[in-house]
C-alpha cells in the first residue's frame, strides 16, 4: 500500500492484450490529471475530464491517490502490460507531476508499459530516466510511447482534426523515443471531419503503411462521435457520418502490418456502424481479430451477404464533399 487515502482513477479495467504475437493480460489505467495543454482537437471530449486549477503539490497528491486505489484493487494480480492514459499527455510535465512518473515506473516494475503522450513531451532524458525504474530486464522493449499520430497527412491533421503537430514532429519524437530505449505505438484515426468515406479509406491506408515505418504498434481508431466537440455540432448537423465497419473490415484485411482495433460504439449511430443487422458479428470478429491477427476471419466477414454492403460500395464509388454524407 503506498497511501492511506485511495481516489478511483477515471477508468480501470483488466483486459487482453496481442504483443510480439502473443496474448498477453492488461491492465488498463485512465488517471485525471490537469488536462490536454492543447485542449483543441476536433473530435475529443476528454479535455473535459480534468481537475479545476490547482497548485502541482494538490495535483501530485491527486494522482498519488489514484495510483493507490489502483495498486489496492489489483494488490494481488500482476500484469504483463499495462496501459495508461491521461486527459491528454502523460509525459507533460505540467499535466502529471514528474514525480508522479517515478510512482507508476515503481508500482508497475517489471510490466511492459504503454503510455500515451503527445510528441513534444518525449524527452530523451526523462524517456530513458523512466525505464531506468521501470525495467527489471524482463523485456526487451519494457516502455513504448503511445502517441496520437491520427494521419500521416498533414493537411487532414491540421484542417480535420486541429492536431497541433506536424508528422515531422512525430518522426522525430520517434527517433527520440527510440534513441532512449522506448518503442513506439501510432494511433491513427479512421474518418475525421469533412472527410468522405473514399477520402479517408484512401487515407488510413497510406496513413498505416507511412506509419509502420516509425512505429512497431499500430491502432486504428474508427471515429466515434463524442458528446460536447466540435465532431458532434456537425454530426446533429446532419454533416458528419461515422464510418462504415465494412470499411474498416477492408482496410484491417489489406494492411501490410498487423493494426488492431476496438470500434468503440461499433453499430451505435454515434460510432462506426453498417445498417444495423449486420454490425454486432462485424464488430465482434473485428475485436477478435485483433487479439488473434486471423485474417482469414476478416476475409470470412466481408463474405457476409447484406444489403448495405452495395450502399457502402456505392457510397466509396460516388460520395463527394459537397453532398455529405449521403447516408446517416
Amino acid at each position: 500500500m503506498i497511501s492511506d487515502e485511495f481516489e478511483k482513477p477515471l477508468a480501470c479495467w483488466r483486459g487482453k492484450e496481442r504483443h510480439d504475437g502473443v496474448l498477453v493480460d492488461c491492465l488498463t489505467v485512465i488517471f485525471k490529471t490537469a488536462g490536454c495543454s492543447w485542449s483543441r482537437c476536433r473530435m475529443c471530449s476528454y479535455h473535459h475530464e480534468r481537475y479545476e486549477r490547482m497548485s502541482g503539490d494538490a495535483l501530485a497528491s491527486h494522482l498519488h491517490n489514484q495510483l493507490a486505489w489502483v495498486c489496492r484493487e489489483f494488490a494481488n494480480e500482476t500484469f504483463p502490460m499495462v496501459k495508461i492514459f491521461t486527459s491528454g499527455s502523460f509525459f507533460d510535465p505540467r499535466e502529471v507531476p514528474p514525480a508522479f512518473l517515478s510512482e507508476v515506473a515503481k508500482a508497475f516494475h517489471g510490466s511492459i508499459l504503454i503510455a500515451e503522450t503527445r510528441p513534444e513531451y518525449i524527452d530523451a532524458d526523462v524517456i530513458s530516466g523512466f525505464i531506468a525504474e521501470l525495467d527489471d530486464g524482463s523485456h526487451e522493449t519494457p516502455l513504448y510511447c503511445a502517441i496520437g499520430l491520427e494521419t500521416t497527412n498533414d493537411t487532414i491533421r491540421e484542417k480535420c482534426i486541429d492536431k497541433g503537430f506536424a508528422f515531422s514532429d512525430f518522426t522525430r519524437a520517434a527517433s527520440v523515443a527510440h534513441g532512449a530505449g522506448a518503442g513506439v505505438k501510432a494511433y491513427l484515426l479512421f474518418k475525421p471531419l469533412f472527410l468522405t468515406e473514399g477520402e479517408a479509406f484512401a487515407d488510413m491506408q497510406t496513413s498505416i503503411e507511412t506509419a509502420a515505418q516509425h512505429a512497431e504498434i499500430i491502432s486504428m481508431n474508427p471515429c466515434t462521435v463524442q458528446k460536447k466537440t466540435e465532431l458532434e455540432y456537425y454530426w446533429k448537423r446532419g454533416e458528419y457520418r461515422p464510418p462504415y465497419l465494412w470499411s474498416v473490415l477492408s482496410l484491417l484485411k489489406d494492411a501490410p502490418v498487423h493494426v488492431s482495433c476496438d470500434p468503440l460504439g461499433g453499430g451505435q449511430k454515434r460510432g462506426p456502424h453498417n445498417c444495423g443487422k449486420c454490425d454486432y458479428d462485424l464488430v465482434k470478429g473485428i475485436r477478435e481479430y485483433s487479439l488473434n491477427a486471423d485474417r482469414e476471419l476478416l476475409g470470412a466477414l466481408l463474405e457476409i451477404e447484406c444489403a448495405c454492403k452495395t450502399e457502402w460500395d456505392y457510397i466509396l464509388a460516388h460520395e463527394q464533399p459537397f453532398c455529405m454524407p449521403l447516408t446517416r
